[in-house]
């Protein structure tokens, strides 16, 4: 199959798309490379060899800037180097700029830039101490070029880098912040059909339970025909079929709400008893305290509780214990309310069952009620119990009034992923711009204070005692003289300006300085033919020049 197929296969759009990609590079590269060559025509400071050379490898290493950068920078490092020993010539120096800027732009990893970095410092001072001609003055040089034309565009290339990533950054972040902002919504969503799930639980669960109770009642109600009491035999039986099936639906639907403290109605504990009695459960309110019990001044919080306390347990009583005696009992202190709901098992066997000749429970419950209200009742910052007896049960809360709820998803307490993301971006481009500032001002005046040193150094070395000058003598040999002279000249790679012109009849002649920070006068030794042949003190005219 031709290799060619699964491009053609691309999408048009696409494939138009890599097209014009591709030309934008091309047409960038060809720039780029016409500014690096532009000084190869017009300057004519290095070897036209040289220049024929460097115009390929200019044009090479414009495009390698995308794939292999550090490669393509060591190119005008090279070329440079061919040039001179300080590094440093207006032919090449823009493109290692260039270069040196694309390379902190294109690369991620610091290591490599650097230690090719110190590499060529490491070779422009070989080539100081072995080239002819050369000296350490050539390397501090080179060493400046190499942090002002190549680090420094380096560090500014880096934290372009930073900058656009702490860009793209932010794009991601508001697209996460989109999405999240959806899962919001969708989770508010599903918590309302949770909380509608709850209400429907609450107040169908409870309702149905009390037509299971009046169909028992009828059921047992004398003067009833057979039919009839077969009849409500099965209308109890569904009602509590139903019941079982709600709660087994509205269990799976049911999730953690943060909506517990919202009243869902007006019905009070009093309005519930009342209800249910009218029903015709046995069932009793009994109020008391230290303190009035008035419902209105509850917290919303504690009488939902409360009343949800006693809707589930008066529910489990009419279900599991019919016809037995419900007590509902709330006492209500200067800090707490007690709620209080007990019951007997219940007298039902068979078809008879005590006194109202109930039918017998239609079943035992799940649990999860019971579950249900412990919950309730802790996020109200009380206390739940439900325990059985031989024949009773009973509930009880304790309800804080002052206390708060317990938030079941409470705030982080420290920042969110997306915001330490966007934090450690925005302090990789502050790193990188006081990188761009502070490296090459440190680097600079390291340098500064090494050359001075050095400076320093050889000036100390470069002096000539008196008591040595005197002992020298015109005409001894010049492999006795050279031993006794100082390590370094006054200057060793040109000839002092304001120096008047050497004796005739002399093969050279070298300056010496008289004291260590003292320029003028000097000490003038010639020498001709392996010989001294003259020595005189010298002073400098600095105005000749």
């Amino acid at each position: 199959m031709n290799s060619l197929a699964p491009a053609r296969r691309l999408p048009a759009r696409l494939r138009e798309h890599l097209r014009r990609r591709r030309v934008r590079e091309a047409l960038a590269d060809l720039a780029l490379w016409l500014f690096m060559a532009y000084p190869l025509p017009t300057l004519g400071e290095v070897p036209l060899w040289l220049r024929v050379l460097a115009a390929p490898l200019l044009a090479v290493a414009a495009p390698l800037s995308r794939r292999a950068p550090l490669a393509a920078a060591a190119v005008p490092a090279v070329l440079g180097l061919m040039a001179t020993p300080e590094l440093f010539t207006s032919t090449f120096s823009p493109a290692l700029v260039a270069l040196s800027f694309l390379l902190g732009r294109r690369t991620q990893d610091a290591r490599a830039s650097l230690l090719a970095a110190v590499a060529l410092c490491a070779a422009g001072l070989a080539l100081a101490l072995t080239l002819p001609g050369a000296g350490l003055w050539d390397w501090f040089t080179l060493v400046t070029t190499v942090l002002f034309a190549a680090v420094l565009p380096w560090l500014l290339g880096r934290f372009r880098r930073q900058q656009y990533a702490l860009q793209s950054t932010g794009w991601e972040l508001a697209a996460r912040m989109e999405r999240e902002q959806q899962l919001v919504a969708e989770r508010t969503r599903l918590r309302e059909r949770s909380r509608i799930a709850s209400d429907m639980h609450d107040s169908l669960g409870h309702d149905l339970s009390l037509i299971a109770v009046r169909a028992a009642a009828l059921q047992v109600s004398p003067g009833v025909d057979e039919a009839a009491r077969t009849s409500a035999a099965e209308l109890r039986q569904a009602a509590a079929d139903a019941t079982e099936s709600l709660r087994q639906i509205i269990g799976l639907l049911q999730q953690d709400t943060s909506d517990s403290a919202r009243l869902r109605g007006t019905e009070t504990v009093p309005d519930l008893v009342a209800r249910t009695a009218a029903s015709g459960v046995r069932i009793t309110l009994r109020q008391g305290g230290t303190q009035e019990a008035a419902w209105a001044d509850l917290p919303p919080l504690v009488a939902r509780a409360a009343y949800r306390v006693v809707q589930e347990a008066v529910t489990n009583a009419t279900k599991h214990a019919p016809g037995s005696a419900i007590t509902v009992e709330l006492r209500r202190g200067s800090a707490a309310l007690d709620v209080t709901v007990h019951n007997g098992v219940g007298t039902s066997r068979g078809t008879g069952a005590g006194t109202s000749g109930a039918p017998p429970a239609p079943g035992i419950g799940s649990g999860t009620g019971l579950i249900s209200l412990d919950e309730r009742v802790r996020q109200a910052g009380g206390t739940f119990r439900a325990h059985a007896s031989d024949d009773a049960f009973e509930v009880r809360a304790h309800l804080p009034l002052t206390s708060v709820a317990a938030d079941p998803h409470p705030p982080a307490t420290g920042p969110s992923r997306s915001t330490e993301e966007l934090a450690q971006a925005r302090q990789r481009v502050r790193r990188g711009l006081a990188n761009a500032l502070w490296i090459p001002a440190a680097a600079t005046a390291v340098l500064a204070v090494l050359m001075y040193g050095f400076q320093l150094y050889t000036s100390h070395e470069s002096v000539l005692p008196q008591r040595t000058y005197d002992n020298l003598r015109v005409g001894e040999a010049q492999t006795s003289v050279t031993p006794r002279l100082p390590s370094y000249e006054f200057d060793e790679e040109s000839r002092p300006i304001g120096a008047p012109p050497d004796p005739g009849h002399t093969n050279e002649c070298r300056f010496y300085r008289t004291g260590t920070f003292s320029d003028s006068p000097l000490y003038r030794l010639c020498f001709a033919d392996g010989r001294l042949s003259h020595k005189d003190r010298i002073t400098l005219d600095r105005d000749e020049h």
